[in-house]
């Protein structure tokens, strides 16, 4: 099956927006897996696109970070 390369542009952008709202937000990657009780290298592989995050993982993370969807568009 054939990867969506424009699916895979979208996703790569998102990644970028994220670590940029966490950067604003004043928070390190410790910060957050601290914050939400995740494993120490949760957030370092999602931002390298290394795991992938659901809905709900998007939606906390948008609360700690104090962005709505807008924000990634």
């Amino acid at each position: 099956m054939t990867k969506n390369t424009a699916y895979q542009r979208e996703y790569a952008a998102f990644l970028i927006k994220l670590r940029q709202a966490r950067k604003e937000a004043g928070l390190t990657q410790q910060d957050v897996t601290k914050r939400i009780g995740r494993a120490r290298t949760f957030i370092s592989k999602v931002e390298l696109g290394e795991r992938r995050i659901d809905v709900i993982e998007t939606k906390h993370l948008m609360r700690l970070y104090g962005k709505d969807l807008t924000y990634f568009d």
